[in-house]
């Protein structure tokens, strides 16, 4: 059976949004360093410590932000961010542009999958996922078709 979804255009700003979330997320550990920055406080008593913390650690999510900003700027990106259908079955995921162009993500190449309240996102990498909102399905079937073949590949439990 294949899962033929409607057609779909991933929005930038959701892209920029959904990738910082995820990095910050992964990256946890990264506020810790920005609290024992604070600790030097107990050194030298001094608010630089703090202010110089909250300098840092802004400039860390900065960073990431024109990372995600500059790869929907990349011309060989711009695939992405284009209205596609998906076609999905048990062997992998096919995103099409058109009836004739089309890419194959084989499901090796997933390396998560989140299941939010409104989509399911299928992460490549840090910065690389696919996001299927459920209204691209077609039915509740669908969905639930596309739950099962996760379930089997052991990337939801």
């Amino acid at each position: 059976m294949i899962i033929k979804t409607k057609k779909y255009q991933l929005e930038t700003g959701t892209y920029i949004k959904m990738g910082l979330k995820t990095i910050l997320k992964v990256q946890w550990w990264v506020i810790l360093i920005a609290v024992a920055i604070c600790f030097g406080y107990f050194w030298i008593a001094s608010i630089w410590w703090f202010i110089g913390a909250l300098i840092a650690y802004g400039l860390y999510v900065l960073f990431w932000a024109i990372q995600f900003t500059g790869v929907t700027q990349m011309e060989q990106n711009k695939p992405i961010f284009q209205k596609m259908a998906y076609e999905i079955d048990s062997r992998q995921i096919l995103m099409k542009l058109n009836v004739r162009e089309g890419m194959p993500v084989q499901w090796n190449m997933i390396k998560r999958v989140e299941v939010t309240k409104d989509a399911f996102v299928l992460y490549l990498s840090k910065a690389q996922f696919i996001h299927l909102p459920f209204r691209i399905f077609n039915s509740e079937n669908d969905k639930k078709f596309l739950e099962t073949i996760l379930k089997r590949k052991e990337l939801i439990k």
